[in-house]
């Protein structure tokens, strides 16, 4: 049951590689402490969101001492890449051009995005020669 996109966690999941993430590493204890800031969740609560994490792949741990150190097995950006795919396909058919079309086409993209957009462009074709 490996699940690729950040799309495919629930709201628990994602709050929980959220911190995990931004600390690199988290305990049990260390997640709970940051996620008790907005709601009193329990400790087997969040031990159960971080063995289904890892059970999908997204986490793996080590021990140190009693405690268990789980620890992201893909990164932000590989999750985020996920999404994107899955919403390309969804909404553009798998089409990248349509979607890059409208996003320049509707976005209020300022001059500068717009270089910075250009020189991508100008970086892959290069790349693409070789």
């Amino acid at each position: 049951m490996s699940r690729h996109a950040l799309d495919d966690l629930g709201q628990l999941q994602r709050a929980v590689m959220e911190i995990i993430w931004s600390r690199g590493e988290a305990t049990v204890h260390q997640v709970r402490d940051r996620l008790d800031r907005e709601k009193e969740l329990a400790y087997t609560t969040i031990l159960t969101t971080l063995q289904k994490l890892e059970r999908a792949g997204w986490l793996e741990h080590r021990s140190e001492g009693k405690s268990y150190v789980y620890v992201p097995r893909r990164s932000r950006e590989q999750a985020g890449a996920g999404s994107v795919r899955g919403f390309l396909k969804r909404v553009f058919d798998g089409n990248a051009v349509a979607m890059f079309q409208h996003l320049i086409r509707e976005g209020d993209l300022s001059e500068e995005e717009l270089k910075e957009l250009r020189r991508i462009i100008d970086e892959k074709r290069k790349e693409m020669r070789g």
